[in-house]
């Protein structure tokens, strides 16, 4: 094991320019929803190169659209291919996926960014670009690892599923397809950005909107009126009451570093046509966070239990009731045992690269691991290089060297968990 810990380290080493420029092309690539195919067909080829079996489709929202855990409104998937890439192994050991996501957000207002947001400018050690640390340096990370394996002649006795999925960003449904498939197994590392810390549990998470009713009246006598906004506020002064009491009962030792474990935000409130009417409707859209033990179904029966306390108690909701529907997004929570076999050898290899001990955390936010491990039964660690802070944000950069380390940490947990053939 040692001899090939040291032919990895090397080969990885003598081949960081190749990861850097890997990237650095999956960066360039606009990879927002419904623009996936061009990035796909560069991972494509990358990994029919390595000798990789390919499996290439486009996902049938038909034939997922009554699954439970399918959340997505987006009509057809047409030009946005799932790739999975297998590196098979002789037989006898356990299987590992490795997941990423091509999908990336918006680049929002472009003035905010330094450089063109797909630049991959790299400079000072850090490469410049949306979707450089979510995730286009862990699925950089994961290729190079596999590479690594490759090159130095490595084989392992378990497969190695490389996933490159779309629709992370929405909800989840390449992960979900990709389960459905058939691609499952005795562990999965996906590496999000996670400032190199170790998450074996995660928060879910979903979208909810409320409608809020008011009475329409004359801006100069809005008394003879219900204002919606007004009783928006109401609705939102609750809502930050929920949030208080749901993480009061988090006591996981975890989730001690993060302030808010399961945030109820509130992203957007729309209300009003005129200045001199009081608005008569208004609607609050949010994220409620899911604590990783427990079922979305159970955090919604929770607000929907706080709004009807609201609609028994105050007589204007009395006679006109708060409405709320859940859409768009949804993130299952995901749960892994702290001494579990994988989180042993993912810290092993951890310390073997850093000669430290990992930091382990639970996710402050949600991941395509909640599918996996709920839906797949595929116990699940989310560890990769990238800036928590900066996914989603202008400037989003990564720094290359938390990559090259990734790739050798990952590299060595596909040895020690999967088993090497000799």
């Amino acid at each position: 094991m040692e001899k090939n810990i040291i032919r990895i380290r090397q080969w990885l080493k003598e081949n960081r320019a190749r990861g850097a420029r890997l990237l650095q092309i999956l960066v360039r690539e606009n990879s927002t929803r419904g623009n996936e195919s061009s990035t796909q067909a560069i991972l494509i080829e990358k990994c029919r190169q390595l000798g990789l079996d390919l499996d290439i489709w486009e996902i049938d929202a038909e034939e997922l659209k009554n699954h439970p855990a399918y959340c997505c409104d987006r009509q057809s998937f047409e030009g946005s291919p799932n790739l999975v890439a297998v590196l098979k192994g002789t037989g006898g050991g356990k299987s590992m996926i490795l997941n990423g996501h091509i999908d990336v957000v918006p680049v929002g207002d472009e003035k905010s960014w330094e450089h063109d947001a797909f630049s991959g400018k790299i400079e000072c050690g850090k490469l410049f670009g949306r979707g450089s640390t979510d995730m286009k340096g862990g699925i950089a990370a994961m290729l190079m690892a596999i590479e690594s394996l490759i090159a130095c002649g490595i084989k392992l006795k378990g497969d190695c599923i490389f996933q490159s999925v779309i629709e992370e960003e929405s909800g989840g449904a390449g992960t979900l397809a990709a389960v459905l498939r058939g691609y499952r197994a005795d562990g999965a590392i996906i590496p999000e950005p996670t400032n190199m810390k170790v998450f074996p549990k995660q928060q879910g998470s979903m979208w909810f909107r409320i409608t809020v009713i008011g009475r329409a009246a004359h801006g100069g006598t809005r008394y003879e009126g219900v204002s919606a906004i007004e009783k928006s506020v109401m609705v939102i002064e609750r809502l930050q009451k929920l949030e208080k009491d749901r993480n009061a009962k988090i006591t996981d030792p975890l989730f001690a570093k993060i302030p808010i474990p399961i945030p109820i935000n509130i992203g957007k409130v729309s209300s009003g046509q005129w200045p001199s009417s009081v608005p008569d409707l208004a609607t609050i859209e949010g994220r409620m966070g899911v604590s990783p033990d427990e079922s979305i179904q159970a955090a919604q029966k929770e607000m929907e239990a706080c709004l009807q306390e609201m609609n028994e108690q105050d007589e204007w909701f009395r006679e006109h009731p708060l409405a709320i529907e859940w859409f768009g997004g949804r993130w299952l929570p995901g749960s892994l045992e702290v001494d579990h076999a994988l989180m042993t050898e993912l810290s092993n290899s951890f310390v073997e690269v850093l000669e430290k001990s990992p930091i382990i955390e639970a996710s402050p936010w949600g991941t395509d691991g909640g599918i996996l491990s709920t839906v797949g039964n595929t116990p699940v660690v989310i560890f990769g290089p990238g800036i928590t802070e900066m996914a989603h944000d202008a400037n989003e950069y990564i720094q290359l060297e938390d990559v090259f380390v990734a790739s050798e940490v990952i590299a060595l947990t596909l040895m020690r968990w999967c088993e090497i053939s000799e």
